[in-house]
C-alpha cells in the first residue's frame, strides 16, 4: 500500500472510482456500546471498529481506501503537482543527527531518492565521508532509529527497525573496518518506550534499554516496564544484567549519556511530557542525585541527551520548578547542586559542554540563538547566527574541545552545519544542503493573534516576497502545541510550490509547546489543553481578518498530537476551515490512555479516572463532538496499519462518525497505509506519497492556481 499511495493520488481516473466518489463514502455498521464516567453516559457507536484482527474492519479499511481513491480520481493536476514536489525532494545529500567523539564526525546521510539514511563517519571537522551501516539492500523500510558511538571511537551502537512498527534491536558496528558484530540485542524499545545507551569507560560494554519478552507479561504489556540492562561486548544477550530500573514505574522512559572518563548518567521519566528522575554512574554504581519535582526537562531527541551534560567535574542540568524558563545547576557526585546560570529573558532548551564551560541553545517564540558560557555561567559571547527565520537543531561537541558543531536551518535557509571556534567566536560552514530550488522569492511575516483569555500567540505567515494581505491567498495553517516541544522555523522544502503558485503556508506556536518556556507548556496540558485550541482558531481567525487568508479558503494541517489538534479545530469552529487533513491523529480522548502508547500520554493528557480531568477531556475530544447534520469541511485523514504511538483505530472511528454526521458534500476520506507506522523511518517513497497526497488535496479544495 505504500507505493499505491503514490499511484493513487497521481494516476488513478477510472470511471469505476469516480463513480464510487459521486455515490458518497461506503456505509459504516452502528453498533453503539455506552460507557458511563461519573454519572456520564457516553456513546461509541463505531467502538467495533477498534477490533484490528477482525475481517469486517480489514474489509472496512479495503472500502474506505477504495472510495479515497475514487475521491483523488477527480482531483485535478495531480501529475504536475508530483512533477513539482519530486523535483523539490530531489536536494543535494540531506546530512542529519551529527555527534563528535573521539576526533571522529558521526552522521547520517541520505541521498534522495535513497529510502533510509546511513550511518557515516569522517575525521573531524573535513574528513572524507565513509559509510558504516547501510539498510537500504533490505528493502527500503529497514531504518536507523538511533546510535551511540563509543567514548573511544572505536565502536558505534546502532537501533533499527522495521515498516514503522518501531520494535527496535540493538547492533554494533567498530569503526575501523566497518565490521558488524555478533551483537544482535532485541526488545530495546518500541514506540512507546524510547531507545537509550550508555557506554562504560573503557567501551568493552554498555548499559541499554530493556523491555520484556512476549509471552513473560501479559499481551498488550511488552513495551512497558523498561529498564536499563548491561551488556559486554562479545557475550550473549541472555547473558545481561539488570543495572537499573526494577521496580521503576510501568511507563518508565529513558534517556543515557556517557563521559570520555566513564562518567554516565541517566535520565527517566514516567511518562510524556513529564519531568526527569537524574541519576549518576559512579563506580558503578547508580545513584539518584535529582528528582523529577526539580523540573528537569526531557528535550525534543529520543535517543539523546540535550537537558544535561557533564561540564569539568559536574553534571549540569536545566531545572525548570519554580523558574520556568530553566536554570542551569552543577551536581556533584552526593547529589549536592548550586546553581550555575540563574533563569533569563529566554526559554533554555539545550546545554552542551565544550573546553572551559558550555554553550546553551535558546528560544523565545519564533527566535532561536546559541549563547557560550563559562564553566562558573560567565556570558562569553552570543553566537554569531542570522538573528531572525532560523531555528537551531543539533549541537554536537566535546568537552575537552574548544570547537562545537551546530545545525541550525531556516524557513529558507536549508539546514546548514558550522563549526564554531569557542575561542574566537569564528564560523566555519561545514555542511549546507543544496536545495532543488531557489527560494529568494520568500518572504515571512510575524504577526500575534489574541486568544480567547486575552493571551498573545505567535505566528509566522510565508508568503511571496511583496504579496498583499489582500484577502485573496488560499492559505495553509499548521502547529502542534503539546508536550513542550518546539515548533521552529524549519526550511520549508516542499512548502515551496504553494508559495511559488500564490498560496501561503502559517506556523503558529500555540501553547502546549515550549517555545516560550515550561509555562507556555503547562499553560497547553491537562486541563489547560482547551487553550491549544483556543489559540489555534485565534489565529486562524486573524489570519482571515489580517487578509492573509481569504474568507473560505483556509486549510490545516497537523499530525500525531497536531492531529488531535485538527480534530478539535474541525468539530469546535468546522466553519473557520475549508480543508482538513490530519496525519496519525488522536480523536476519541476517553479511550486513548487503554491503548500501550495511551497510557504513556496520560501525563499529558489526563486520565478519565480523575473526574476534574475527565471533565477537561470529554470537554475537547474530537469524536465526542461530531454532530450530526453539520456541514463540515473537506477532511483528509492518514494513519499506518503499524502505528505504535497512536492505535489506527481512532482514524477510523474519527471517519466513520464524520462520514455519518457530514451535512454537507465537501469528501471526508481516510487513507490507511498497511505497511507503515507513525512516520518514524518512512522510506522516501512514504514521506513523498504523504506530501502528495496534503497539497493535492489543499490545491483542489482551497482553490489553488492550477498549471
Amino acid at each position: 500500500m505504500i507505493r499505491s499511495l503514490v499511484f493513487v493520488v497521481a494516476f488513478v481516473a477510472f470511471a469505476s472510482t469516480l463513480a464510487l466518489a459521486a455515490s458518497g463514502p461506503p456505509p459504516t455498521r452502528v453498533a453503539s456500546v455506552s460507557d458511563t464516567f461519573f454519572g456520564a453516559a457516553v456513546a461509541d457507536p463505531y467502538r467495533w471498529l477498534e477490533n484490528d484482527r477482525s475481517p469486517q474492519v480489514s474489509a472496512w479499511i479495503d472500502a474506505q481506501n477504495k472510495y479515497a481513491d475514487g475521491v483523488f480520481a477527480r482531483f485535478k493536476d495531480q501529475a504536475g503537482i508530483n512533477a513539482r514536489l519530486r523535483q523539490l525532494a530531489l536536494t543535494g545529500p540531506q546530512q542529519f543527527g551529527a555527534k563528535v567523539v573521539a576526533g571522529k564526525l558521526f552522521s547520517l546521510r541520505e541521498v534522495p531518492p535513497q529510502a533510509q539514511p546511513v550511518l557515516a563517519v569522517q575525521a573531524w571537522p573535513l574528513g572524507a565521508l565513509r559509510t558504516l551501516v547501510d539498510t537500504n539492500p533490505a528493502g527500503g523500510l529497514v531504518s536507523i532509529e538511533g546510535y551511540w558511538p563509543s567514548p573511544d571511537g572505536r565502536y558505534v551502537a546502532y537501533a533499527t527497525q522495521e515498516a514503522g512498527a518501531e520494535a527496535t534491536t540493538m547492533h554494533v558496528v567498530e569503526v575501523g573496518s566497518g565490521r558488524i558484530l555478533a551483537e544482535s540485542l532485541p526488545r530495546v524499545g518500541g514506540g512507546t518506550s524510547t531507545d537509550a545507551l550508555a557506554w562504560d569507560g573503557d567501551s568493552n560494554g554498555f548499559v541499554y534499554t530493556h523491555v520484556p519478552a512476549p509471552g513473560s507479561v501479559p499481551k498488550g504489556q511488552e513495551f512497558f516496564n523498561s529498564v536499563l540492562f548491561h551488556h559486554k561486548l562479545g557475550s550473549a544477550a541472555s547473558a545481561d544484567t539488570l543495572a537499573l530500573g526494577k521496580g521503576f514505574s510501568p511507563v518508565a522512559e529513558w534517556n543515557a549519556m556517557d563521559s570520555p572518563d566513564g562518567r554516565a548518567a541517566a535520565l527517566v521519566h514516567y511518562g510524556d511530557g513529564s519531568y526527569c528522575n537524574v541519576y549518576l554512574r559512579e563506580g558503578g554504581r547508580w545513584v539518584k542525585v535529582v528528582d523529577a519535582s526539580a523540573g528537569v526537562l526531557v528535550g525534543d531527541d529520543e535517543t539523546r541527551v540535550l537537558t544535561a551534560a557533564f561540564v569539568g567535574d559536574r553534571l549540569y542540568v536545566i531545572e525548570t520548578t519554580g523558574h520556568p524558563r530553566g536554570e542551569i545547576v552543577a551536581i556533584d557526585p552526593h547529589g549536592k547542586s548550586r546553581t550555575v546560570l540563574a533563569q533569563g529573558d529566554w526559554a533554555v532548551r539545550g546545554i552542551y559542554a565544550i573546553r572551559g564551560g558550555f554553550l546553551t541553545r535558546e528560544v523565545w517564540g519564533p527566535a532561536w540563538r546559541v549563547r557560550q558560557f563559562t564553566a562558573a555561567g560567565m556570558l562569553v559571547r552570543t553566537v554569531a547566527l542570522p538573528s531572525r527565520g532560523i531555528s537551531v537543531g543539533t549541537i554536537a561537541a566535546e568537552p575537552g574541545s574548544s570547537a562545537a558543531l551546530i545545525e541550525y536551518a531556516g524557513w529558507t535557509t536549508p539546514e546548514r552545519w558550522v563549526r564554531y571556534d569557542a575561542q574566537s567566536g569564528a564560523l566555519t560552514t561545514l555542511y549546507q544542503l543544496k536545495p532543488a530550488a531557489d527560494y529568494s522569492d520568500v518572504a515571512f511575516t510575524v504577526e500575534y493573534a489574541v486568544s480567547r483569555d486575552g493571551t498573545r500567540v505567535p505566528f509566522t505567515v510565508l508568503h511571496k516576497r511583496g504579496a498583499a494581505a489582500n484577502a485573496t491567498a488560499p492559505g495553509i495553517l499548521t502547529a502542534y502545541g503539546g508536550y513542550g516541544l518546539e515548533q521552529g522555523p524549519f526550511f520549508i522544502g516542499s512548502a515551496l510550490f504553494w508559495i511559488e503558485r500564490g498560496g501561503v503556508y502559517i506556523v503558529a506556536n500555540i501553547r502546549g509547546g515550549g517555545e516560550l518556556g515550561e509555562a507556555w507548556h503547562l499553560g497547553g496540558n491537562l486541563t489547560h489543553k482547551q487553550n491549544d485550541y483556543d489559540d489555534f482558531a485565534a489565529v486562524a481567525q486573524k489570519a482571515i481578518s489580517s487578509g492573509w487568508v481569504a474568507p473560505g479558503r483556509l486549510g490545516i494541517v497537523g499530525g500525531s498530537n497536531g492531529g488531535l489538534l485538527m480534530g478539535a479545530a474541525l468539530t469546535q469552529h468546522p466553519e473557520l476551515y475549508r480543508a482538513v487533513a490530519s496525519f496519525a491523529g488522536i480523536y476519541d480522548m476517553l479511550r486513548v490512555e487503554l491503548t500501550p502508547n495511551g497510557r504513556f500520554n496520560v501525563s499529558e493528557y489526563g486520565t478519565v479516572q480523575n473526574k476534574d480531568l475527565f471533565d477537561a477531556l470529554y470537554g475537547y475530544s474530537p469524536y465526542h463532538h461530531v454532530t450530526a447534520g453539520t456541514k463540515y469541511p473537506a477532511v483528509m485523514m492518514v494513519t499506518g496499519e503499524n502505528d505504535p504511538r497512536v492505535a489506527p483505530w481512532q482514524s477510523r472511528k474519527m471517519i466513520a462518525r464524520l462520514q455519518a454526521a457530514n451535512a454537507g458534500a465537501n469528501p471526508i476520506v481516510l487513507l490507511t497505509r498497511r505497511a507503515a507506522g507513525h512516520g518514524i523511518g518512512a522510506s522516501f517513497s512514504q514521506r513523498l506519497g504523504d506530501r502528495s497526497a496534503q497539497y493535492i488535496f489543499f490545491a483542489n479544495e482551497l482553490g489553488l492556481p492550477m498549471k
